[in-house]
């Protein structure tokens, strides 16, 4: 199923809690998704690498392969998603209320955000943190020469939090112009309604890969904060919080064990080792705890691919990627440097 839902301030919420509530009483989260025939996963505005939409309607991307991976966990079929495009004002909201079975949307995963909005982080699924992209001909190599410079935020996130904190400790002066669009703040920023744009800094990366002269653009060097993102469910629904979170787990780990979508099937004829066979269900009951079937996981490697595939396709350095080296980085594999790791299958 290939849907764009739109949702805007306040659509819904009502009655969509009211919903939620009488029939949460009565269905698990699980049960709710296989009665209606899809995963509802809500997603960003179209954005190059971490959520993409084609003029046919198909999304993609690497946040996209995560719903993709759930859905998949569930029925058996990535395509048993409905994709609800919604703005980082509302995100929250449309999750709490029920109107989203769960968000995949560069969230950054925080103790204000996993406490009081009742909500509950999986895990993460890109390690990332904040910078800041300015023209190039201003020749500016730090941030630091920002000093009362105007800079485009989006509003309703921790962004636009960082940078006020980040501008008062260093005394930048730095003034914030706010937007709920990202593409309208982009936009702006390049049309010269700023001096700067902040955001994470592979948002940044996805900014530039977007704008007809991506050389003009530069993202300055310093990293103003941590920004672990991931996917987030609702509070009070365990079966459901642990079934997005061992489907990130199994695209990592299915990398770590050398199983890909191209060699799955092989692998799972012939399993090289215990843990690689009770991954893939063809020994022991770990579906059980999860309510899924015992080839859950096969199937998700089989669809979407292990995170390294995800990852070299959207964000590395792939054909129509936008150029995000691993290598070295946190979300290479603890193996090789990183901290992308998943508990042991057993």
């Amino acid at each position: 199923m290939k849907k764009l839902s739109l949702l805007g301030l306040g659509l819904g919420l009502l009655a969509g809690f009211a919903v939620t509530a009488g029939t949460a009483a009565a269905q698990s989260t699980l049960e709710q998704i296989k009665a209606r025939g899809h995963l509802r996963c809500q997603v960003g505005i179209p954005s190059p690498g971490f959520y993409m939409l084609d003029q046919n309607g198909n999304w993609s991307g690497s946040d996209v392969s995560i719903c993709r991976a759930v859905a998949t966990a569930v029925f058996g079929d990535p395509s048993k998603v409905e994709f609800q495009s919604v703005t980082s004002a509302v995100r929250f909201t449309a999750l709490a209320n029920g109107e989203s079975d769960m968000l995949s949307r560069t969230a950054t995963w925080t103790l204000f955000r996993d406490t009081q909005l009742g909500l509950k982080f999986a895990n993460i699924n890109f390690y990332d943190g904040q910078g800041f992209m300015v023209k190039k001909s201003l020749g500016l190599k730090s941030t630091k020469e920002l000093k009362g410079a105007t800079v485009c935020v989006l509003t309703g996130t921790t962004t636009e939090l960082n940078m006020t904190d980040y501008s008062r400790t260093l005394g930048l002066d730095l003034k914030p112009i706010v937007f709920e669009d990202n593409n309208v703040r982009d936009q702006t920023y390049d049309q010269g309604g700023c001096d700067a744009v902040t955001n994470d800094k592979s948002g940044l990366a996805s900014t530039r890969a977007k704008f007809a002269n991506p050389n003009d653009h530069v993202i300055l060097p310093e990293t103003i904060s941590k920004e672990p993102l991931g996917p987030a469910v609702r509070n009070g629904d365990d079966q459901w919080f642990q079934i997005v979170r061992w489907s990130v787990f199994a695209l990592i780990a299915a990398e770590e064990y050398g199983v890909n979508s191209k060699n799955v099937d092989q692998m799972k004829a012939s399993p090289p080792n215990p843990e690689v066979a009770r991954f893939l269900g063809v020994e022991g009951e770990l579906s059980k705890g999860l309510g899924l079937e015992k080839d859950w996981a096969y199937n998700i490697i089989k669809h979407v691919g292990n995170y390294g595939e995800v990852y070299e396709k959207y964000m590395g350095e792939g054909p129509g990627a936008i150029g995000i080296p691993r290598a070295g980085s946190q979300n290479a594999l603890w193996t090789e440097g990183g901290l992308m790791y998943a508990p042991p299958f057993r």
